[in-house]
């Protein structure tokens, strides 16, 4: 049996051994859909690229840290490449702006043109976006896990719904309905925690009541 017919859980097993065909054969199976979880994350194909190579050799250095019992494989990798994704949006957020990013040294006494500004904005919108993909993060880890796997590799990957089917060698109408089921719990798990961000209404201003009642006739 060649490579490619073998089963992940026996590629890893394999790779435990430091079979480098094992591991060829995983990369050609999967590198695209980890590059394509990544890219979706990142929307940088280098950044995206990085963390394809990272993945992959974080697997041949430590193929111990999957666990067959705990579930399927693809699961396990889409987790760890959206991870690894998200971390790498993190570092973004938290690198400082170097010298040459908001001052023009051409026009002394004055910052380039919109530049500070544009970064400023550019750092709000990634905390927003961190922020948000956290939640969704969140909301996906609750889910179980054929339901997780499914919308993953929609959401992530880009597969339609027949190519997750055969990805998963699963009826189309049992796909089906494992995102929707999924969708409906997620949407449920946002809105709460959307809610849980938003602030009460504050009371009304003082005299406020008194002013509208005097107001009356």
């Amino acid at each position: 049996m060649s490579w490619q017919e073998r089963s992940d859980p026996e590629l890893m097993q394999a790779i435990g051994r430091r079979e480098v065909g094992a591991f060829e054969a995983l990369y050609d199976r999967y590198a695209r859909l980890v590059f394509s979880t990544a890219y979706r994350v990142l929307g940088d194909a280098q950044s995206a690229e990085d963390v394809v190579q990272d993945v992959f050799v974080r697997l041949w250095r430590n193929p111990e840290r999957y666990v067959e019992e705990r579930g399927r494989f693809l699961g396990w990798m889409l987790s760890v490449t959206r991870n690894r994704a998200i971390d790498e949006v993190r570092a973004r957020k938290r690198r400082p702006l170097t010298e040459s990013q908001v001052w023009d040294p051409d026009e002394p006494g004055s910052l380039a043109e919109g530049t500070a500004s544009a970064a400023a904005s550019r750092e709000m919108a990634t905390a927003d976006l961190v922020d948000q993909r956290e939640m969704v993060r969140k909301a996906l880890a609750d889910l179980p896990e054929e339901q997780r796997l499914a919308i993953e590799l929609a959401y992530y990957g880009g597969l339609t719904q027949a190519q997750i089917a055969e990805r998963l060698s699963t009826p189309l109408g049992t796909v089906k309905t494992r995102m929707r089921l999924g969708m409906r719990k997620m949407r449920a798990a946002l809105e709460g925690r959307v809610g849980e961000l938003d602030p009460p209404p504050g009371p009304p201003a003082a005299g406020a009541g008194a002013r509208s009642q005097g107001a009356a006739p």
